[in-house]
């Protein structure tokens, strides 16, 4: 591996280690303004929103200048989002700025890696981001726990914006500041791999027109269809349970915020254990194959509703991560090069990016929905469960019947 990926790995890992942190920070602040329970998942409607209505411009944002001075500016916009929180503005749209940045962050760094390198090192790249990502998911999360935990010194702020009230988690929100800092500086290191394409139009109806037709020739694809009807299910119901573990954690179990985020952090372990063994045991080709692993992932998510241990649940969490990693890690490079070989690298992870981030709007808007409904915690973690089952027996239906 060249030494340009491992720097772009680096700022991926601080990045989104900042990313996973953040979410649990605005969590607290939401509690801390005593807000409904369905502003929780509204912060990551927010915060992915951008990834959606950014998406026919991203891509070409992300080809048309050197990637590195795309991924400085995305930096920059966290760097702002984190200054808007400490200043007591609303957390849906401070994590919505920073949603924002990691919108036109995402093309880049993917995009930078299917530049430096051949398709042969795709899976086991892959399995290097995943694992970097993952484990950041895990000390993110764990990091957020504790930066809204008694640990930290209750710190206020001596003044907020006008009609809003000052946040007393100045000290966490000062460390994520520091650390998005850091990665924004590291972004100015990031080398151009010298990869060039050919100009388009920059007018927005031209650039959602080539999109749309983008989009058809990914979903059109028999390998590109397949791997993207995998990865944006899976996307969609894995945001969605992130916020259904940390709730039935405290429900179920009577675990304050910051032991659930913890205990959420025990199934990214699972995910980067999974990833690393994908990608030590299995290439591009067979990636294709693994689709029942899909299946036993869905049959094991009901079994959080048998459990009352906390070790119990940190087991199966591990468990069902691990057999998420180990699936979704080959998924993804078979997607990213059908995806490269077809586009460019920027505009196929910004194709990517809709279609996955599309399905965690849907998906937490009906958890939202759900929540302002009272419905029960153990009818909605049945509900996704059969959502992953039935929707990866579907696909795998249909890949069975494609021709060979």
């Amino acid at each position: 591996m060249p030494r340009a990926f491992f720097l772009v790995l680096g700022v991926q890992f601080l990045s989104t280690l900042a990313d996973n942190a953040f979410l649990i920070v605005a969590i607290a602040r939401v509690m801390e303004l005593s807000g409904p329970g369905w502003l929780i998942p509204l912060l990551k409607i927010s915060f992915t929103l951008f990834y959606v209505l950014l998406a026919p411009f991203v891509g070409p944002l992300a080809d048309a200048f050197p990637k590195g001075r795309v991924m400085l500016l995305a930096n920059a916009l966290k760097v702002a989002a984190l200054l808007l929180l400490l200043s007591g503005c609303n957390p849906v749209l401070a994590i919505g700025l920073a949603g924002f940045g990691s919108a036109i962050y995402a093309p880049a760094k993917y995009g930078l890696i299917t530049e430096l390198l051949p398709a042969r090192a795709l899976v086991r790249a892959n399995g290097y981001f995943e694992s970097a990502t993952v484990c950041a998911v895990i000390l993110g999360t764990v990091l957020g726990g504790l930066l809204v935990s008694r640990f930290m010194p209750q710190w206020s702020m001596p003044f907020a914006l006008p009609g809003h009230t000052p946040t007393t988690l100045v000290a966490g929100t000062l460390v994520l500041l520091a650390m998005n800092t850091v990665a924004m500086l590291l972004s100015l290191w990031v080398r151009d791999s010298g990869a060039r394409y050919d100009a388009h139009s920059i007018h927005p109806k031209a650039l959602i027109q080539h999109f749309v037709r983008e989009n058809g020739v990914l979903w059109r694809d028999a390998l590109g269809g397949l791997s993207m009807s995998v990865t944006t299910l899976l996307w969609g119901v894995g945001a969605t349970l992130q916020l259904i573990v940390l709730r039935w954690a405290h429900e179920s179990l009577g675990l304050p915020l910051a032991q659930a985020a913890y205990l959420q952090g025990v199934t990214a372990v699972g995910v980067v254990v999974g990833a690393v063994l994908a990608s030590r045991f299995v290439g591009l080709a067979q990636a294709e194959r693994l689709l029942p692993v899909g299946i036993a992932m869905g049959l094991l998510v009901p079994l959080l509703l048998c459990i009352s241990s906390p070790w119990s649940a940190a087991l199966l969490l591990m468990l069902v991560g691990a057999l998420a990693g180990f699936f979704v890690v080959p998924m993804n490079a078979l997607l990213q090069h059908r995806g490269c070989t077809l586009l460019t690298a920027g505009r196929s992870i910004a194709v990517q990016g809709f279609n996955e981030n599309g399905g965690m709007l849907l998906m937490l808007a009906c958890y939202a929905g759900a929540i302002a409904l009272d419905v029960p915690l153990s009818l909605l973690i049945g509900a996704f469960a059969t959502l992953v089952t039935a929707g990866m027996v579907a696909i795998w239906v249909a890949q069975l019947r494609l021709p060979r």
